[in-house]
């Protein structure tokens, strides 16, 4: 069932524009995962910080809970072929109970029910019923689908990360650094990229200096690139997704909460993990379970657990951009992105990060 908790300010997604040079949109990864700059923004200063993600323990303060989705990127993407010779794009969504996938497929004719697709030299995917928009149920002819996509999957990477043909280098440097270090649950077809600049000696420090870390899976889908449509913000419809809070997350929550703590959320997937659970529980923290939501987080809306946000700077006039403008507020977030391009930062996934401190 989704879960929502809509309390938004009427906002135009316009409202959530701004100029951003192409080329600031990284391509690649840093060099090294700990080399992403930071940009801070606190309530003690009126303009933001620089500084770079190595000092992220320094940033925090013991008892702090930091909390990362622990989901795995699938190489979800197949090159595939039709008898007759034409190509087929596969990208695998989401897997069933039944042991199928829900797949979405281009082609440049139209694709048939009970349709076979020859992938790499030998292996097979049958396309079962269409499901609408592009999408079908599918499944492997002489295996599961799973072992297929992890033999000849690429990563899903975001359609403004250029890769032009096939190119080793980039492909193994995608499987890589389109993956947390953490990552463990397999199942998303994105990354959360704010986790992709930790690293385990980072971890290590954050534990050094009196900090819990706890985790949970949400699994990023598609529709983490869907575009805005709608010209008022609290029109567009959120895509759901699928969420698990283990036991021992929930209750480091309500310690942290009770001992005076703060929140630190890894990445919007976890906010939106985090909120989702809260908005349906009795007393406003998120309890332990599997679920899936919808939830929109912009300004106006009353964010009951996150206190401090690590996040990758996102794409104007996303439903991203408006959740991190819920914790910041609109105008200081444009603020601080204006001057992310002026310092030459590198945005969107495989770019640099910014930190945002509530209290």
């Amino acid at each position: 069932m989704g879960l929502t908790g809509r309390t938004l300010a009427p906002m135009r997604i316009d409202d959530l524009d701004f100029e951003l040079p192409p080329e600031l949109i990284a391509q690649e990864p840093a060099v090294r995962r700990e080399d992403a700059r930071l940009l801070v923004l606190d309530p003690g200063t009126a303009s933001p910080r620089h500084t770079s993600i190595r000092a992220l323990p320094a940033e925090l303060v013991p008892g702090d809970l930091v909390v990362l989705n622990d989901t795995r990127v699938l190489p979800a993407r197949l090159d595939a072929r039709r008898d007759t010779g034409g190509r087929v794009e596969l990208l695998a969504l989401e897997a069933e109970a039944d042991g199928r996938w829900r797949m979405l497929a281009r082609a440049g004719g139209t694709l048939r029910a009970d349709e076979v697709l020859l992938v790499g030299e030998d292996a097979q995917v049958r396309l079962d019923r269409p499901l609408g928009g592009g999408r079908w149920l599918a499944a492997g002819v002489d295996g599961d689908l799973l072992s297929l996509l992890l033999r000849y999957g690429r990563m899903p990477l975001p359609p403004y990360i250029r890769r032009e043909g096939a190119d080793p280098r980039l492909d193994a440097l995608d499987r890589e650094r389109y993956q947390t270090v953490f990552a463990k649950h397999a199942g998303a077809v994105a990354a959360p990229t704010a986790g992709l600049h930790l690293t385990p000696e980072l971890l290590a420090a954050l534990a050094a200096r009196g900090l819990e870390v706890a985790t949970l899976t949400l699994h990023v889908g598609l529709g983490t690139f869907e575009p805005v449509r709608t010209e008022r913000l609290e029109d567009h419809r959120m895509h759901d997704e699928a969420f698990e809070i283990p036991p021992a997350t929930a209750e480091a929550v309500r310690r942290t909460r009770a001992a005076g703590g703060r929140v630190v959320a890894v990445g919007t997937t976890t906010v939106r993990a985090l909120e989702a659970a809260a908005a349906a529980s009795d007393d406003g923290l998120p309890t332990a379970g599997a679920a899936r939501t919808d939830l929109l987080i912009a300004p106006g809306y009353d964010l009951r657990v996150v206190d401090v946000l690590l996040t990758n700077f996102h794409l104007p006039r996303s439903t991203l951009l408006a959740l991190v403008s819920a914790l910041a507020g609109r105008e200081r977030i444009l603020a601080a992105y204006a001057e992310a391009v002026r310092e030459g930062y590198r945005f969107y996934s495989y770019g640099d990060a910014m930190l945002i401190v509530t209290r």
